[in-house]
């Protein structure tokens, strides 16, 4: 009898040590998944979510951000280049006509790019006939920058509206399919509609963040627009004005 309990109380030792043991390698394994999750990252888990929200309206709205994107980097690129110091090029006008009259003025609207100098050219060119000649190009010639400056941005603005819409349409989609479900089932159970739920969902997230990110972009283009326009309008008053003083 006294020799049982020794051994009684090695085998708790060991039954208590191999517990210990195993309650470390759980919480070690614990550790390694949590850390396996964290690594996934945002773009993971956007892609496993974009694959489980389906390929059809899903893609479909992946396509607007793409030509939305497209449109948007093109319309930023052009209005960067478009955008020219036009106090400079005002002062650099005004010399070339003091000095070398309209010809020399109009040779410095030629190596400028952009519209405030287009149009300045448009006006110099006019500018032997008449003052009113000059003023009538630049109103007609402004016109025709302006469109320039706004071509495609109605695109932009249909795939902003478009987007969510599409995200809204995978919903009701997704909440038809749904109650089909429980109509043919004949109760209602969490874990049947759980799937097309979040597949419906889904889609008009991914709807709405479409709209988001281009109507940052959209806005953005459309303040560089009007920045422009406000500075061909200026530049155009301030060459009407040169001219006048030039012809006296």
């Amino acid at each position: 009898m006294k020799k049982l309990f020794p051994s009684l109380a090695v085998a708790g030792a060991f039954v208590s040590g191999t517990n210990i043991v195993s309650a470390k390698v759980a919480a070690v394994a614990l550790l390694v998944q949590e850390g396996a999750e964290a690594e996934k990252g945002f773009t993971q888990v956007l892609k496993e979510m974009f694959i489980t929200g389906g390929a059809g309206f899903m893609g479909i709205v992946l396509l607007c951000l793409i030509l939305g994107l497209a449109v948007a980097i093109e319309r930023i690129i052009y209005l960067n280049m478009a955008s020219t110091n036009s106090t400079k090029l005002k002062q650099q006008v005004e010399d070339a006509l003091a000095s070398g009259g309209v010809e020399a003025a109009k040779e410095v609207c030629r190596n400028t790019k952009g519209p405030v100098a287009s149009i300045y050219y448009q006006g110099l060119d006019r500018a032997g006939e008449s003052v009113e000649s000059a003023e009538k190009a630049v109103v007609a010639y402004g016109g025709v920058q302006m469109g320039q400056l706004e071509k495609n941005v109605s695109w932009l603005s249909l795939f902003i509206a478009i987007a969510p819409m599409l995200g809204f349409m995978g919903t009701v989609i997704g909440m038809i399919q749904a109650f089909q479900k429980i109509a043919a089932v004949g109760n209602l159970s969490a874990s049947l509609i759980a799937g097309d739920i979040q597949v419906a969902l889904l889609t008009t997230v991914f709807g709405l963040i479409t709209a988001i990110i281009l109507q940052i972009f959209y806005n953005y283009i459309i303040a560089k627009i009007d920045s422009i326009v406000n500075d061909m309008e200026d530049s155009s008053i301030t060459l009407i004005d040169m001219l006048v003083d030039h012809k006296k």
